[in-house]
């Protein structure tokens, strides 16, 4: 799923929750070929998506350029003119675009960028889509379009684990009742620590220029089977409470949303989780070599890290 301003958003604030994002570099080969030689821009850099991707860059001796609205390097999705300024001297980029590839406006925001990466001479994008999303498609070939010889990848995300413990749901989990419009729908949650490396193996390593990955965890689960599992692992009762589109759409306007975007949220909400993302993949495996984090695992995780103590 791509980063939007509710439950997949990339926050662009530079709070972090002191998680070890870099979890699993160990496991990644050394990557000697491609742009590891080169600066890579990661927009959204203090996001959830973005920090964990910086980390591993991090790590792995890569230089890392931290794009956001309030840090050392300015990138805002809303402000164009300091494109050029993020993207000047670099080799690759991370793509993380808010609020969402499906929203009026992105598939301009990507040809945009596109163009902006080629004339700074980019060589390689990655970019986070969401699975299942025909507007997120439009934006993803709006990006390819515009980018001319760069290479451009592209990985397509289920639900994030992580939405439960540093997105919107983490209220909702320390209360006991997660409330979302996804009925009895399963969904195959993919942990975050496995998104970022695929996008770092994108980024350093060859053989992913063109290539579309849909990443997804292990198995299927729905929202009642889910909370059901975080409740083990924080050791209180955690249960699902379905809600329809408009209900949601109204219960995101008490907590602050305007209309419209808490409207575009529930919609969007509700067509992904119709039973079309259901289905697993094994994308994890053929870029990692190594199956993808269980569900199970990461609620494990999560609570070991005090995410749920409140």
């Amino acid at each position: 799923m791509t980063e939007n301003a509710l439950t997949r958003r990339d926050n662009d604030t530079g709070e972090s929750n002191g998680e070890d994002g870099g979890r699993g570099v160990e496991r990644m080969t050394e990557r000697g070929a491609g742009v590891a030689g080169g600066t890579v821009l990661v927009t959204s850099g203090t996001g959830k998506t973005g920090r964990r991707v910086v980390e591993r860059l991090t790590a792995l001796g890569v230089p890392v350029r931290s794009g956001s609205r309030t840090g050392e390097v300015p990138f805002d999705w809303q402000d164009a003119s300091g494109w050029a300024a993020a993207l000047r001297g670099v080799r690759a980029a991370y793509v993380a675009y808010y609020p969402d590839l499906a929203v009026p406006g992105a598939a301009e925001a990507m040809a945009a960028f596109g163009r902006t990466a080629e004339a700074c001479g980019v060589r390689r994008v990655v970019l986070l889509s969401g699975r299942g999303e025909p507007q997120a498609v439009v934006a993803e070939e709006a990006l390819r379009g515009a980018a001319g010889t760069a290479e451009v990848t592209v990985v397509r995300s289920a639900f994030f684990a992580q939405n439960f413990n540093e997105g919107a749901l983490l209220d909702g989990v320390l209360r006991g009742e997660v409330v979302f419009p996804a009925g009895t729908t399963a969904e195959p949650f993919l942990d975050l620590d496995d998104l970022a490396d695929v996008v770092v193996a994108a980024l350093t390593g060859d053989g992913h220029a063109g290539a579309v990955y849909e990443l997804t965890g292990p198995r299927s689960l729905t929202f009642a089977e889910a909370a059901e599992e975080l409740g083990r692992a924080a050791g209180r009762p955690v249960r699902y409470v379905p809600v329809t589109g408009p209900a949601y759409a109204s219960l995101l306007e008490e907590f602050g949303l305007s209309g419209p975007e808490a409207g575009f949220l529930a919609e969007l909400f509700v067509t992904l989780l119709d039973g079309h993302n259901t289905a697993t993949t094994d994308d994890v495996k053929r870029v990692l070599g190594r199956e993808a984090k269980d569900f199970s695992v990461f609620a494990r995780e999560a609570a070991g890290d005090g995410a749920w103590h409140g």
